[in-house]
């Protein structure tokens, strides 16, 4: 246990140096999202669901991804996993309502690839959306950009 304790806090001395150099977190253009940090990629009546890389940037090293079971049904905004870091468990939200279809089994063996690749080999639910009128509600990828400095400069 000991041992944990010395790595995590190195690894959280290591990621207060890096985080001044590495900028703005990326935002993908054609992607929406969510005050909650989640994005969605919409294909017809599919979404793919995953977490920013801005909020992966904040958790920093993500150690376990708590997986739904296919077929439960999610709500917008509504918990439906948690993601944990070296830092905190924080809930994943889902950005749309629908029927889960599909999760990451990969997370389950290789959580870090939420840091590594947030909008790619990291997603981590694919749902059938029942309400597309929903996406309204959510950001654009300039919306989410100006969200995060603002939400950034109040800490």
């Amino acid at each position: 246990m000991a041992s944990r304790l010395v790595w995590a806090s190195r690894a959280a001395s290591y990621l207060r140096i890096s985080i001044p150099f590495r900028g703005f977190a990326s935002v993908v253009k054609d992607l929406k999202y969510a005050t909650s940090h989640e994005w969605v990629k919409v294909e017809g009546d599919k979404a793919t669901v995953g977490i920013t890389d801005h909020a992966q940037d904040h958790l920093g090293d993500v150690v376990y991804v708590e997986l739904p079971e296919v077929g439960t049904s999610v709500k917008q905004d509504g918990s439906f996993g948690a993601v944990e870091s070296v830092k905190a468990t924080s809930d994943i939200n889902s950005p749309v309502s629908g029927k889960i279809i599909e999760v990451n089994e990969e997370l389950s063996s290789s959580p870090g690839l939420v840091n590594s690749s947030p909008y790619e080999n990291g997603w981590i639910i694919k749902v059938e959306v029942s309400d597309s009128g929903e996406l309204k509600n959510l950001m654009d990828s300039e919306q989410y950009s100006k969200f995060c400095e603002e939400e950034d400069s109040k800490h």
